[in-house]
């Protein structure tokens, strides 16, 4: 069976062949409702937009490419600052962590990399900008729609990055959140006898976010606590801006209610914990000796804040690396069984929590 064209799609949906070009290249130039029906009728084809059709059906175009939202957060590069930080990579976030193992692997291989990190056009410009340029692709999770993946990986290696295995037959790679969050919740129970923690999560459908929040209950559960049924905030975004909101809100909390503000804050990811770190130093409020605060990630910002963040580290790099693995595993076997691996964690210690 002969891959769909855009000329199929083009009569699908009953438009011009321009019409479907401009959907996929300039998706802002076509009225919503005539967009939707082209999209509708590029996946129920099976239709993937392709800057060379002749390089996508042989497999030759020699890129591999990533998807991930554009989670830029412009403090860090300040907080870097703030601490003359003269290392060129103490502002390397998450993404930019992957960045770097894929771009090694990939180099390795002899494969150049293709990166689609703005959300701009929506999933479906997302999707344009990479799959029809590259051999294969890893996609962060809720990057992209899952029916948007299932399409494209009739014709593509897709591997999946972090969060749960939305497609049974696609490559998925994991990071042991909860087992992460879990011992690093207990060492500050178990270490430094601290019994009152409030844990800032994320958005509730971010599966990483969840899966840490489950081992943080775990642990609570574990020391004979009482475990929250939900975090005790959770944030929109993972950005220092939002640590320091949530570490005056429950500051603001505690001195409204008259309650004991918390012993510990575990943040979960790095870059929440830093900002929380500047808003507490802003009120007078000392780390540890008042407050422990807590991280999730390991990115390089985590050892130049102070006081020095206390994180679960996870192998971030090695997930870039991973990813191309097994792209390029795929490239080679189409038939294999899917791989999910699960990467692990460990726990470093700093003055955050009063280690160090």
């Amino acid at each position: 069976m002969s891959a769909p064209t855009v000329y199929d799609v083009a009569e699908r949906s009953g438009v011009s062949i321009a019409t479907v070009s401009r959907v996929y290249r300039n998706p802002d130039s076509v009225r919503a409702q005539t967009r939707t029906r082209v999209l509708a009728a590029a996946r129920e084809l099976g239709y993937v937009p392709s800057g060379s059709a002749r390089g996508l059906a042989s497999r030759t175009t020699g890129v591999l490419g990533l998807c991930f939202p554009d989670y830029a957060d412009p403090d860090a590069e300040s907080a870097a600052a703030l601490n003359d930080a003269d290392d060129d990579q103490a502002v390397m976030l998450y993404s930019d962590q992957i960045i770097r193992g894929m771009e090694r692997a990939a180099r390795l291989h002899g494969y150049a990399l293709l990166i689609a990190a703005s959300l701009d056009g929506g999933p479906e410009s997302l999707v344009a900008k990479v799959a029809g340029r590259v051999d294969g692709f890893a996609v962060l999770a809720r990057t992209v729609p899952t029916e948007d993946l299932e399409v494209i990986s009739r014709r593509l290696p897709v591997v999946m990055l972090a969060g749960p295995r939305e497609i049974d037959h696609l490559d998925h790679i994991v990071v042991a959140n909860a087992d992460g969050q879990r011992a690093l919740t207990r060492h500050l129970v178990e270490d430094h006898g601290l019994r009152r923690l409030a844990f800032v999560g994320g958005e509730d459908d971010s599966p990483d976010a969840l899966a840490r929040f489950h081992g943080f209950q775990q642990a609570c559960r574990e020391a004979g606590l009482p475990v929250p049924s939900r975090p005790d905030l959770s944030t929109g975004t993972l950005t220092q801006a939002e640590g320091a909101r949530a570490a005056n809100v429950l500051l603001d909390r505690s001195e409204g209610t008259g309650a004991e503000r918390p012993q510990a804050m575990l943040f979960v990811n790095d870059q929440m914990a830093v900002g929380a770190l500047q808003a507490l130093e802003q009120r007078g409020v000392r780390v540890p000796e008042d407050i422990a605060v807590t991280g999730f990630d390991g990115i390089p910002l985590s050892r130049i804040v102070r006081p020095p963040l206390t994180t679960v580290r996870q192998p971030i790099r090695q997930l870039g690396e991973q990813a191309v693995e097994l792209l390029v595993q795929r490239l080679a076997d189409p038939g294999r069984a899917p791989v999910s691996l699960e990467l692990p964690v460990s726990v470093t210690r700093r003055a955050s929590c009063g280690c160090g």
